[in-house]
């Protein structure tokens, strides 16, 4: 079992073994953490929930020795994967300052008529109040994943000749770079429409996390609702129409 964010703090651990009976499901797993942790129960439709580094659905079979991750919304490694952005799956994390001008420069060919860069970046304030730094983690294996699985659908759903994403771990200071996304194209329009696609897809389906620190206080940033087919763990039951 694995925690993140804000249920890593709820759990008050990052890793836990569980031993479950034959044919038990995610919402077993659940179940039994909503014991422990009653207040978990007000959060289970908003939570997701992976096998093996894979979203799953809440009637899932588990087997011995897989790896089950709860997953509060995202917000939004040592990378496993070749430097090269040559490649399709030009998705990376690092812990070090991301360089956008070298990314957009291994990028860019001759026969691209545009490149679109976003930069997501650290700023000074969030809901009214001055921010510090943010802190911001991952389920890097899965993360890797989802970004590169991004990239391919942005290659094939748009008429667009290259795109990497890179994103940034750990504590960063206002005015630093957290993401980067870029795309290259022979057109300009399809450069900017996969682009935005991107960044929007990641910030609601990659498992990456992101605290905020003020001089009062820090939180985890709420995040978005996962997408209809990440299905939360559970369902709350719809309340009964009201007799006539």
């Amino acid at each position: 079992m694995l925690f993140f964010g804000v249920l890593r703090d709820l759990i008050g651990q990052s890793a836990d073994s569980l031993n479950l009976p034959e044919h038990a499901t995610l919402n077993d797993v659940l179940a039994h953490y909503e014991k422990r942790v009653p207040c978990l129960g007000n959060l289970s439709t908003t939570i997701a929930m992976s096998i093996n580094q894979e979203y799953a659905k809440p009637e899932t079979k588990l087997h011995a020795g897989d790896e089950v991750a709860l997953l509060p919304p995202v917000s939004g490694g040592s990378s496993a994967l070749d430097s090269s952005v040559d490649r399709i799956d030009c998705a990376k994390i690092v812990r070090e300052k991301i360089d956008t001008s070298a990314l957009l420069q291994k990028i860019k060919c001759p026969a691209d008529g545009a490149a679109v860069v976003f930069e997501g970046v650290v700023r000074d304030n969030s809901r009214g109040r001055p921010t510090i730094f943010l802190d911001y983690e991952a389920y890097e294996e899965m993360a890797i994943k989802q970004m590169s699985s991004l990239i391919e659908q942005a290659l094939s759903q748009f008429p667009v000749r290259q795109a990497a994403i890179v994103h940034r771990l750990g504590r960063l200071q206002v005015g630093e770079t957290s993401v980067v996304v870029v795309v290259a194209s022979a057109h300009r329009a399809d450069a900017f429409d996969a682009c935005r696609w991107l960044i929007d897809s990641l910030k609601r389906t990659v498992p990456i996390w992101k605290k905020e620190y003020f001089r009062d206080g820090a939180m985890w940033a709420p995040g978005q609702p996962f997408p209809a087919e990440i299905e939360s763990p559970r369902k709350q039951p719809s309340a009964k129409p009201a007799s006539k």
